[in-house]
């Protein structure tokens, strides 16, 4: 359920506490180029916010600037209301934010289990050295099938090789991979592009099981209907500023992509 507290701001109904994740007045310059202009943000767990604007619009940046890839020229992050420096990805995913990019970043010679821990490897036994240990394969596998069966991810073996898995498969375990490590945000690029209706809707109603799972979930889309379908709310950029905010339905769509291209706002 939410509610409007402003001119353009849209939030749950009172009573949830802070937002999981808060961008106030992010500003990024590259150069002479101002990529993003005092923007804000604000998304609460349980549920997904849409990312919107044309390209060029400053979507990227900003979710880099929260994933630690750049660092913001001027504003805050938050995270639970208490302001956070986030100056390197690893300082995001220490934060429990993690980020699904469209190249996946997926190594197709692996398997689910090896892509999920990767660079996080399960090894034991714990009385050896870190430099002496073994991995522990079979751990690792049993949790990402845990996982997996917990988001209603199928998949018809876990010792495939990624690489020969269908492009909604990829997607699923991507943003499986995600979920498991993030503790508050998983932000999503583009989880739908290139996938044919069958596979975009099962990614559609993966993403919807995120926020029943209590994430806060970013997407960037292009794909109004999907936004349309499974997003809470929609912040709309354009040409590295907040023009607008709404809540995405089949009646402002208009209103939507009059916001996208400069119609209004």
């Amino acid at each position: 359920m939410t509610e409007t507290t402003g001119p353009g701001v849209i939030r749950p109904a009172a009573g949830t506490g802070p937002p999981a994740l808060a961008v106030r007045g992010a500003t990024k310059r590259f150069g002479a180029v101002l990529a993003l202009d005092a923007v804000d943000l604000e998304i609460w767990r349980g549920q997904i916010l849409a990312l919107l604007g044309d390209n060029g619009a400053g979507k990227s940046t900003l979710i880099k600037c929260i994933s630690g890839v750049h660092r913001l020229d001027e504003g805050v992050i938050e995270m639970d209301g208490e302001p956070r420096a986030i100056h390197s990805p690893a300082q995001a995913r220490a934060l429990g934010i993690e980020t699904v990019y469209q190249d996946l970043a997926l190594f197709d010679n692996l398997a689910p289990a090896e892509n999920f821990y990767a660079g996080r490897e399960l090894a034991g036994p714990s009385w050896l050295p870190a430099g002496l240990r073994f991995l522990d394969r079979k751990a690792m596998t049993a949790e990402t099938g845990k996982l997996l069966d917990r988001l209603e991810v199928g998949l018809p073996n876990l010792s495939n090789q990624v690489g020969l898995l269908s492009g909604g498969q990829r997607q699923a375990v991507a943003v499986a991979r995600a979920a498991a490590f993030a503790s508050n945000v998983v932000i999503l690029d583009e989880p739908t592009a290139a996938l044919g209706v069958r596979e975009s809707r099962r990614v559609l109603d993966l993403i919807a099981r995120l926020r029943e799972a209590n994430y806060a979930v970013i997407v960037i889309s292009h794909a109004l209907d999907h936004v349309i379908d499974i997003a809470d709310r929609a912040v709309v950029l354009r040409r590295g500023r907040k023009v607008g905010e709404e809540i995405p339905t089949r009646e402002n769509q208009q209103r939507i992509v009059s916001l996208i291209v400069g119609g209004e706002g």
